[in-house]
């Protein structure tokens, strides 16, 4: 790394994960990664980003459509805009011959993710998808014990996905991502890398889906008799309800870290500011999602592997579990808490590994991912991305047929 040359960047983007999750590798490496124009309509965020980055104010634009109407003036482009907003700027910054990394779901149209697929192998350039999983140390030891045969053949999976309770409320009932006509479906949103993850480690193609599940708590027939529209207005369940705003974001270990989320001024004062009439502060009762807030999927493969994964928005924990079964032993996992047990059923033996897991983004993974793509745009695109766009669509498409299964009684779609 001491010889890659420094890589120019612009953002399209400048949200969580776009200025904090991705973009902070350039303040970590500033040698490898520079940025220098960002696009965010929020003026808070595109300020912050300016100012912690160095940008020029004449490189400060509000819109994507205003950066990619410049003419080139980087290396890359980390599209990190909202679900609904990722096909178009690809299109454009490929057209201008930007190396393009873009964050998941790339588009919720088959349409679409075919013509992104079609720029991928077309285009000549580095053009890879936010598939973090793939770069997590957890996940890269579970591929080298499979891939070793530790367990024989691989049988079959379980795999669960806890969204935890306080991530469910804030992302997926009064944040960006509650409703599907604004952004995409939550099996494809918060799942499209597990179904990745699944694909990377089974090493098949998928051939059936059926899934079942659906919104069963988060309505307004569930609200409290007298339950107010936003919890500062007098909410007499405040004591019985772990959904309540204040409390969730001042209090709370998990629900304060999504503070930055809702207010760029995080102090007492201006969290509770921003909850009074921000949709943040909303009665999970009282909001406008329509996205599931739980939901099971069966798959089949090629290679006569099948999965049950579960995607859960009531549990304590955000983490991820999986259970693998083969034809000689047995792994079980658990990505947050860093541990993978093996089970070998002709030996007997049993052991665990404790990973020395970084505590930065999907325990580590988001800064390997920049590394990755890092280097391959300082390379010229001469090698390839763990994760590519093209071979990204696949996840996608599951994500997909999951959730026609759902909204039709669980019938079996055929890829």
């Amino acid at each position: 790394m001491k010889n890659m040359k420094q890589v120019t960047a612009v953002l399209a983007g400048a949200g969580q994960r776009g200025m904090r999750a991705y973009a902070s590798y350039a303040l970590d490496y500033p040698n490898e990664l520079k940025f220098v124009a960002v696009a965010e309509p929020d003026e808070g965020r595109r300020e912050e980003f300016r100012r912690k980055h160095h940008i020029p104010e004449e490189h400060c634009y509000k819109s994507w459509e205003e950066l990619l109407a410049q003419p080139k003036m980087a290396d890359c482009i980390l599209i990190c805009t909202m679900d609904n907003m990722h096909y178009e700027p690809v299109v454009e910054a490929a057209k201008k011959g930007y190396h393009i990394l873009c964050e998941k779901p790339m588009s919720s149209s088959k349409e679409e993710l075919e013509n992104m697929a079609k720029i991928a192998r077309e285009s000549g350039k580095v053009f890879s998808i936010c598939h973090v999983l793939r770069y997590s140390p957890f996940f890269v030891e579970l591929k080298r014990l499979l891939d070793e045969k530790t367990i024989g053949d691989l049988v079959s999976v379980q795999h669960i996905e806890s969204v935890g309770y306080w991530h469910m409320a804030h992302s997926f009932v009064r944040g960006n991502w509650r409703n599907s006509d604004e952004s995409s479906c939550m099996i494809l949103q918060k799942c499209c890398h597990d179904m990745d993850i699944l694909l990377w480690l089974i090493g098949s193609h998928c051939k059936k889906v059926s899934s079942f599940g659906g919104l069963t708590h988060f309505k307004e027939e569930n609200a409290p008799e007298g339950a107010p529209l936003y919890c500062l207005d007098g909410c007499k369940h405040r004591d019985n309800c772990p959904f309540f705003a204040p409390w969730f974001y001042l209090e709370h270990p998990n629900g304060f870290a999504f503070s930055e989320g809702i207010t760029l001024d995080t102090s007492r004062e201006g969290i509770l500011n921003a909850l009074k009439t921000g949709p943040f502060g909303r009665c999970v009762y009282h909001c406008d999602n329509n996205v599931v807030d739980h939901q099971v999927v069966n798959l089949e493969f090629e290679n006569g592997v099948t999965v049950n994964m579960t995607m859960c928005g009531f549990t304590d924990q955000c983490e991820r579990v999986i259970n693998l079964m083969g034809t000689r032993g047995q792994i079980r996992g658990n990505m947050e808490e860093n541990y993978i047990e093996v089970m070998d059923f002709v030996n007997k033996h049993h052991y665990r590994v404790d990973l020395n897991i970084p505590v930065s983004g999907h325990s580590g993974s988001d800064s390997s991912m920049m590394k990755e793509f890092t280097a391959l745009v300082a390379a010229d695109g001469k090698g390839e991305s763990r994760s590519n766009a093209a071979e990204a669509v696949e996840s996608h498409l599951i994500a997909l047929a999951a959730e026609e299964s759902r909204l039709n009684d669980g019938k079996v779609i055929f890829l």
